[in-house]
This record gives structure tokens, sequence and C-alpha cells, in this order.
């Protein structure tokens, strides 16, 4: 029972931390849309469904890892919590201080903690690595996205 209690603790902490995040940048969120959009900008509906998902994904591979017997678990954990405090942050520096460009810097560091935890994963469960394939490009993604919008506001 706490196994499973460990498990669960693990697929629900992002979509908590990321809801929180979502929560308190929700003003600062809604003005987003009057920014000039870089080009494959997405409608604004579709960044909660992605990022839903995402956290999902991130927290089943954190599960599984979480569960496992195997070495490295400790270090790919940690680098899970890190990047998942790095993540929470990101939002606050875009939309709420509105420091887009360290924003972007930022965003980078978190790539690269999510590469570093995928990575640490693989060691684990080449299914929890493999389930991170979608936020490491959505991640490539919202770094375009975030340095087009800086651009094109500056």
């Amino acid at each position: 029972m706490q196994k499973k209690l460990r498990c669960l603790f693990f697929v629900l902490l992002p979509l908590i931390v990321g809801g929180l995040s979502g929560y308190l940048n929700m003003e600062a969120m809604s003005q987003y849309q009057v920014l000039n959009q870089p080009p494959l900008a997405p409608p604004a509906w579709l960044f909660p469904v992605a990022w839903t998902v995402l956290y999902l994904l991130m927290g089943i591979g954190a599960a599984i890892v979480c569960c496992s017997d195997k070495e490295g678990k400790k270090e790919a954990l940690t680098l899970f919590f890190i990047q998942l405090a790095f993540n929470f942050c990101w939002s606050f520096f875009f939309f709420t201080f509105e420091w887009r460009l360290f924003a972007f810097v930022w965003l980078i560091i978190l790539l690269l903690l999510v590469l570093a935890m995928t990575k640490a994963f693989s060691k684990v469960s080449p299914l929890a690595a493999k389930l991170q394939i979608p936020y490491i490009l959505w991640l490539c993604f919202a770094g375009y996205l975030n340095l087009g919008v800086w651009w094109l506001n500056r």
C-alpha cells in the first residue's frame, strides 16, 4: 500500500505543481494573447491541454523510477524535483514579471535539466525515459515561442 501511495504521489505532484503555477499566474497569462506572436504559435486552449499531458507523462515516468529497485533511482528523482522547481518558476519569469529574455535562458537550463533527468531515468527504466520525449520536444517548441515573443515585443 505504501509503495502505491508513493507512486501516486509522483504521478500527482507535477499536476499539482503545474496547476498551482497556472493558478498563481492566471491573470498575467491572460495578457499573453495580446502580445505579438511568432509564426506557429498555437491557440491559447492548447497550452493547458498539452501541459496536463506532459505533467502526467512526467509523473508516470517518475513513479516508474520511484517504484524501481534499480541503482540510480535517487539521482534520477533528485533531478526530477530540481527540474520540476525550475518548471514552476518559469511561468513567473515569463508571465508575471515579464522577464522574457531571462525566461528564455531559464528555459534552456530547464531543458538541460530535463535531458539530464531523462538520461538518469534511462539508467533505471528505459520506458520512464521515453515518456519524457514529448516534454523535451515541447520545451524546444516553448523555447522558440518564448524567444519569438521576446523578440517581437521588445
